[in-house]
């Protein structure tokens, strides 16, 4: 922490800050410094009020007292008024304290914000709504004219009627009662001026569709202009480009921003987290009003809540795991009560009023899974477990009962079932796996000439069209896949679940077993039904009558259990099951082929090296240059070819860097890009943790202390308080003194595990 012994030391720091936030200190348009209270007339666009308390003060002719003093920095917008002033302060001293200072000074002159800063710390205060709150950056210009814009066209959100239908998919969809309420739960929260808010839906329940009538209300409110909209799955931001073009009309600007791609300024902004993680920096920390999570309980942890922190907006988190099963950080992150989201919508609910449509068992399948078989053993790999107990014939018999039983029920579940038995997803263990399987449900149908079934996983050329095929056309009836549909994967016609592999994970179990629960009324959907060769549904308790909720523990449950905890390295997965986060290679081929993650590396960075010398796609990016999405595309099917399959998926768990994309590791492996310094990524992690916890000024310096140990030990413990140098500022008595005893211990352990804990992928 730098030491702003002169005047000077902390105007280099701060014109930094300033620059990097796009102004220019030399400029007077835009930066005034060291500016006279009592010479500040001329700024003021209206009288200002009247203050009492001020040590050094002169009076009016009323015996109004007026501040006197300099104002360290005013930030001035277009036509030369004040927007912000800047109050900045030596290291020494938190900047929170000088919020009195500052407010007589920001009044006085006009000026409707005020930053307060250290140089470590940056606090924002809209005084005339909140508390100064800490932020990452200063904000834009932009940024605070924006502010100041809403400010005239803001009105309650009561004002704005909930609407009673909207458009979707070219069909007129009802409000559904707890989207209303839902909608209704966050107008509160917003206007007693809470700022995070978490939202549980059961998977099927019109998530999307909820928050793209949600925004639509703010921005008609004058509460959002900028809006990020966050996933962490392509499928998934797909769908949700989709449904905000469709649902708002394209009344609103939005746009996909892909690795490489070059900024848009439009309104709406839809992005993959692992992109963000990235280029988070290139905007402000005031770009965003709104910033949207999908399956937030997945983005909270180190470098990804990194790119939620940054932006200081209002933060809206979504998910379709069961309070139960969401992890303690997520309600924190989100300033929730533990087990409280600010709404939820209970399964059992939405499966009684026919919001999501019910399911049966097939009765009569062949149970695979070997009598003696280790199924509580989650380490090993799942290569292996497909060898062991998933021979040819074995999947030749699955795919046969499946077979003859989907096409001799098909009718009763959907009567408007024109085309085969309908659509199926099946769930392999691995990518041979699913080959496997797709080429055994083709020599069923020789008539089709092998369109029946096909195998959608990330090394499959044209992922993409053959996802858009399955949705919209006859055929492929079935989509055989490992881990790309499992999540997040939205069609409606869905009527066979085929389990061809185990599942531990009662979040994934619930995922999957969603993927069949939509309502598609077009084709008179009344049931699906699930063909469970693995004894999955009898692990987790679960029935046609007895839907398993998420509040059990499978095969023994017991009031008296508390869910399992997902470790953290399911974060950087998606929702795999436990059993697949200790796999140290990556799985690459047609067959499956293991290669271990550091050889797989270097074959990568040799095959972009060679290809840099006469690949022009490659060469254009070593200059710089933004690729299309033309190129882009081109350049991610040719490096994806057997027999390596270099895509993003396996570089990252290569790398082990789940913010990566194609774009970032071809730059590493050419030396244009280095990974970020280890002591750099645990400053953001800290300063992401730091923003995302509800702590006074107090409570905040203090943490800033411990995390120069935390980078150089790695971990901090309880016995550092009592060595040098923390001994020396009687770090543990003051940190009892803010914490308390138990809750010391609680935030110091909270912080190895958010900020220093090593995640591997």
């Amino acid at each position: 922490m730098r030491d702003y012994s002169t005047e000077a030391d902390a105007r280099i720091i701060i014109d930094e800050l300033l620059r990097q936030a796009g102004w220019d200190p030399a400029d007077k348009s835009q930066v005034l410094t060291e500016v006279s209270i009592h010479d500040a007339a001329w700024m003021i666009a209206e009288p200002s009020a009247s203050y009492s308390g001020t040590k050094a003060s002169r009076r009016t002719p009323n015996g109004d007292e007026i501040p006197t003093g300099r104002v360290d920095y005013v930030l001035m917008n277009r036509r030369g008024r004040p927007l912000a002033i800047i109050e900045a302060k030596r290291t020494a001293i938190e900047p929170y304290a000088a919020k009195q200072q500052a407010l007589p000074y920001a009044k006085k002159i006009g000026s409707p914000f005020i930053f307060l800063t250290n140089g470590e710390l940056i606090y924002f205060w809209d005084y005339g709504n909140d508390d100064a709150r800490i932020v990452n950056s200063f904000f834009s210009r932009r940024d605070l004219e924006r502010l100041v814009e809403m400010r005239t066209t803001r009105k309650p959100l009561a004002t704005v009627e909930i609407p009673e239908y909207y458009i979707r998919q070219g069909e007129t969809r009802k409000v559904r009662p707890y989207q209303g309420e839902a909608m209704q739960a966050l107008d509160h929260a917003v206007e007693l001026g809470k700022r995070r808010f978490l939202i549980e839906l059961p998977t099927g329940t019109g998530k999307t569709d909820l928050i793209c009538l949600y925004l639509k209300r703010l921005i008609q409110a004058g509460r959002a202009e900028r809006i990020l909209f966050l996933t962490d799955r392509e499928q998934l931001a797909k769908q949700a480009l989709e449904a905000l073009q469709d649902i708002l009309s394209n009344q609103y600007g939005s746009y996909w921003l892909r690795p490489g791609m070059i900024r848009q300024e439009q309104q709406i902004t839809v992005c993959l987290l692992q992109t963000m993680i990235s280029r988070y920096t290139e905007f402000t920390s005031g770009y965003f009003d709104v910033v949207i999570a999908d399956e937030c309980h997945r983005s909270i942890y180190g470098a990804w809540q990194t790119a939620l922190t940054h932006f200081d907006a209002l933060h809206i988190g979504l998910t379709a795991t069961p309070a139960a099963y969401i992890e303690r950080n997520t309600f924190q992150f989100y300033q929730c009560r533990d087990g409280q989201p600010d709404f939820s919508f209970p399964i059992l609910d939405a499966f009684q009023k026919e919001y999501l449509v019910p399911y049966k068992f097939a009765t009569g399948i062949t149970v695979i899974l070997a009598e003696g078989a280790e199924v509580d053993d989650e380490t090993y790999d799942p290569a292996e477990f497909e060898r062991k107990w998933s021979n040819e014939a074995t999947n030749r018999m699955m795919m046969q009962e499946f077979d003859r039983l989907a096409w001799s029920n098909y009718k009763e579940l959907a009567p408007g079932q024109k085309t085969g038995p309908g659509k199926t997803i099946i769930f392999a263990i691995t990518k041979h796996h699913a080959a496997r399987l797709a080429h055994y449900l083709n020599e069923l149908h020789p008539e089709l000439k092998g369109q029946y079934a096909e195998v959608i996983t990330s090394d499959v050329a044209n992922t993409d069209d053959l996802i858009r095929k399955f949705k919209r056309e006859p055929y492929p009836q079935i989509a055989v896949s490992v881990g790309m549909l499992d999540t997040g994967f939205d069609c409606r016609e869905v009527l066979h679940l085929v389990m061809c592999r185990r599942v531990r994970s009662p979040i994934l179990y619930q995922q999957m077993r969603g993927r069949g629960t939509r309502t598609a009324d077009h084709i008179g959907k009344k049931k699906f039904v699930i063909y469970d060769f693995f004894g999955n549904h009898e692990y987790f308790n679960d029935s046609d009558a007895d839907i398993f909720t998420g509040t059990g523990t499978g095969r023994a449950p017991s009031s008296d259990r508390k869910p399992p905890k997902s470790p953290g390295e399911l974060v950087e997965l998606g929702l795999d099951d436990e059993w697949l986060h200790a796999v140290t290679y990556v799985e690459v081929g047609q067959a499956g082929e293991r290669v271990d993650k550091r050889d797989y590396v270097n074959h990568w960075e040799a095959a972009v090296q060679t290809g840099a010398k006469n690949d022009p796609i490659i060469q254009k990016i070593r200059k710089g240059k933004a690729l299309t999405d033309q190129e882009e595309q081109e350049l991610a099917d040719r490096l994806n070819q057997p027999e390596m399959y270099f895509n993003e998926e396996n570089l990252r768990r290569a790398y082990r860097r789940p913010g990566g994309n194609l774009i970032d590791f071809i730059k590493a492996a050419l030396g244009n890009l280095k990974i970020k310094p280890r002591d750099e990524e645990l400053t953001e992690n800290f300063q992401a943790w730091l923003v995302a916890r509800s702590l006074t000024p107090q409570q905040a310096q203090y943490l800033s202390l411990l995390k120069n140990r935390g980078i150089a030990r790695g971990r901090i413990v309880l016995e550092d308080l009592f060595q040098p140098p923390l001994s020396i500022l009687n770090a543990a008595e003051l940190g009892v003194e803010l914490f308390g005893e138990k809750g010391l211990k609680e935030v110091i352990q909270d912080m190895n595990d958010s900020v220093f804990a090593e995640k591997t992928a």
